[in-house]
């Protein structure tokens, strides 16, 4: 991470409850592109670093036996098992409330390790080159995340777009300028260069895969306001004694941008990195 901030437990405090509604999916046919990649066969182990409410294991739980799911955030651990239990998987699925900078934890030799939009909130060098040394040789390392280059208009859709330039400043407007993020500030923003990292900790060969979005999506009030507080720079606990404000002032919003209470977006695309672990120095 960046030198002017460090990691404290509450980057993420009363996020994951607004995960599952709020958070836009990856894109629909990212299980079924990652199995043809990676050559899924229901066999082997995965780990989910930084796995949050369990988005990615949870998806991809019927492709190994065994998935294993690490976060810092209790709350997004309980979310993880309540999912788990949900999709009838708990007997295969293991979730650990721990930092990735504690990997590798005695948790053994996977043949996949995922990344699902996480890796920037780590000590990047070291976790990268701890978590290769838990893959088997010619394993995975994936990091997956949305794609940035792509626009997404909403022209010709039924509703108007999201809001969220108007969204960002009422955040600014409680939480000041600089981007919040735990009891910390990212006036820089999180970092990039991923593949410099995973280069250096001695992964190879990466291959990019993008799995196309685009499709229509429909918001409600309820799924914005979600989304706002899964975010780590206006998670709920950040405003205090004045979320209730917030939260008013945000439906006050959004009621002025859309009377009908409904939005259009379009799903992302979904950007995929696969790294392997040659095995040997």
């Amino acid at each position: 991470m960046t030198d002017d901030w460090v990691w404290d437990e509450t980057l993420f405090s009363g996020a994951a409850l607004h995960y599952a509604r709020g958070r836009l999916p990856y894109a629909p046919g990212l299980v079924d592109s990652l199995t043809a990649v990676l050559g899924l066969d229901g066999r082997g182990r995965l780990l989910d670093v930084g796995c949050g409410p369990g988005t990615l294991a949870l998806a991809l739980a019927h492709s190994f036996e065994e998935v294993v799911g690490i976060d810092p955030d209790r709350g997004m651990i309980a979310e993880a098992e309540r999912g788990a239990r949900a999709a009838g998987v708990s007997r295969q699925a293991t979730w650990m409330p721990i930092r990735a900078e504690e990997l590798p934890a005695g948790l053994g030799t996977f043949a996949v390790a995922t990344f699902g939009q996480s890796f920037h909130w780590m000590d990047r060098e070291r976790v990268a080159r701890a978590v290769r040394g838990m893959l088997r040789p010619e394993g995975a390392l994936v990091h997956i995340s949305d794609l940035k280059t792509e626009s997404r208009s909403v022209e010709g859709l039924a509703h108007p777009p999201v809001p969220y330039a108007a969204i960002d400043a009422l955040v600014k407007r409680y939480l000041g300028p600089v981007r919040r993020a735990g009891r910390g500030l990212l006036p820089r923003g999180t970092p990039g260069g991923e593949a410099a990292v995973y280069a250096g900790a001695g992964l190879v060969d990466p291959q990019r895969h993008v799995v196309p979005g685009g499709q229509a999506l429909e918001r409600t009030s309820d799924s914005v306001v979600a989304g706002v507080f899964s975010l780590s720079s206006s998670t709920p606990h950040l405003f205090g004694a004045r979320r209730d404000d917030f939260e008013s002032d945000l439906r006050q919003l959004l009621r002025t941008s859309s009377p009908s209470g409904r939005w259009s977006e379009r799903q992302p695309s979904t950007e995929v990195v696969v790294w392997r672990n040659p095995g040997v120095g």
